[in-house]
């Protein structure tokens, strides 16, 4: 039987949760060129919360390296890419992390090896891509010297229970026997299962519309939600009811941010607009997802007109910033977007998240997060449910409010009260 080595390049959300599930079973190399996420990762801390730190240390332990030096998985013969991949200001496909992945491991490649990508990308990047940055590094051949296989990550961030080897995995290969190795290797780690599709690009096809497909139907809740406040009818009680049908689907509408949702359509997108396509649902299903901090913003400051209380200098409390209940990631967070509308009327602004880190919320927006309950100002004129932390669902949000405060709860998760108001 062949022996394995893995080299699992780059050690964010879902890169290091790959090369902690690898190394139960196989040695494991895992780089990242951030010195400091690698010096904190082999001091046995996970600062995305995504692994504990008894099972870090057990596989620091056992069969997994950390590494700020891509010279030290050179003996691997699979090497798994698993960078972000963004957009840039434009909302264009920024593929420069996937680039110089390609390039990491075009100069460690040899003879047999197989590359598997893992990072979300539209349909033919891995093959029209990657593969001539691996050969023109390398001086191999692809499927002659070296093969490439597709395995959309799935991971959830935040979520205990749909991890990465619980879940069931998408594989390829540029072969059919190289698809196979790789749907096995997978299969040797996972208890969720395999699906082998067909091809690369059917592969990378599925993971962008697993996206835009939520992107959608959220952007459809969006607008029901719009409607509705206009019609002063409760949105969530609709849902609610509307969900006693079996065949319901009970999308919420609210912010759509992180790095898939709010980032992935965009690549089906530019991938359809270059072959003459214009998808109209998935652009204005963005348009309207982009547009809901603003939107959230604005409600809050009817709101507060409404209730007769001054907008300008009033004194507002955000619950939360990162993208997602219970997760430290801020990435492409929307909140920023209820914070920069809400800046232009009062600068008494609070932004509370006990899950994000602040140090990177400064480094990436400039604004300041208060991470410790202590200090947070009481007197509020509103108190605004930003993201659904446990710890918020718990706390009593009456004792940070001004008497005559109001509560604006962007998740739908508190009790409608004659103060309180929902999307």
């Amino acid at each position: 039987m062949k022996s394995y080595k893995i080299g699992i390049i780059g050690l964010g959300y879902v890169g290091f949760p790959l090369a902690c599930l690898f190394a139960k079973k196989y040695p494991t190399v895992g780089y990242d060129p951030y010195t400091a996420r690698v010096d904190s990762l082999n001091t046995g801390i996970d600062t995305t919360g995504e692994i504990g730190g008894e099972t870090l240390k057990e596989r620091l332990a056992t069969h997994l390296i950390c590494t700020a030096n891509p010279e030290d998985a050179k003996d691997c013969n699979v090497y798994i890419v698993a960078v972000p991949t963004p957009i840039d200001l434009y909302q264009q496909p920024d593929l420069t992390a996937l680039r110089e992945a390609s390039q990491t491991v075009g100069s460690l490649l040899k003879k047999g090896d197989i590359v598997i990508y893992e990072s979300t990308v539209y349909p033919g990047v891995t093959e029209e891509v990657c593969v001539s940055i691996l050969e023109s590094v390398s001086g191999l051949a692809y499927n002659r010297d070296f093969f490439v296989g597709y395995s959309p990550e799935r991971i959830n961030p935040g979520d205990k229970h749909h991890t990465v080897e619980t879940i069931c995995k998408i594989t390829s290969g540029s072969t059919p026997e190289v698809a196979q190795e790789i749907d096995t290797l997978y299969n040797s780690v996972l208890r969720g299962g395999t699906y082998l599709a067909p091809s690369i690009k059917v592969a990378e096809a599925a993971k962008v519309i697993e996206n835009a497909q939520r992107d959608v139907n959220i952007a459809f809740m969006n607008e029901i939600a719009k409607i509705f406040n206009i019609l002063e009818i409760d949105t969530n009680a609709v849902i609610d009811a509307a969900s006693s049908k079996w065949n319901f689907l009970p999308f919420r509408p609210g912010l759509v941010g992180g790095h898939c949702i709010g980032v992935d359509p965009y690549y089906l997108i530019q991938k359809a607009k270059l072959h003459g396509v214009s998808p109209r649902l998935m652009m204005e299903a963005r348009k309207t997802n982009d547009s809901m901090g603003g939107y959230i913003a604005y409600q809050i400051i009817n709101r507060l007109c409404l209730q007769g209380m001054p907008v300008k200098d009033s004194r507002i409390l955000l619950l939360g910033f990162t993208f997602k209940e219970n997760c430290p990631d801020t990435r492409n967070t929307k909140v920023v977007d209820i914070y920069r509308t809400l800046e232009n009327f009062t600068n008494n602004i609070t932004v509370y998240d006990p899950c994000a880190d602040p140090k990177r919320a400064l480094e990436e927006y400039g604004i300041e997060v208060a991470t410790k309950s202590q200090n947070l100002p009481t007197q509020n004129d509103v108190v605004v449910l930003c993201v659904a932390h446990q710890e918020f669902l718990q706390m009593n949000i009456g004792n940070y409010l001004k008497e005559d405060g109001i509560v604006y709860d962007v998740k739908g998760k508190l009790k409608v009260k004659k103060n309180v108001f929902r999307l």
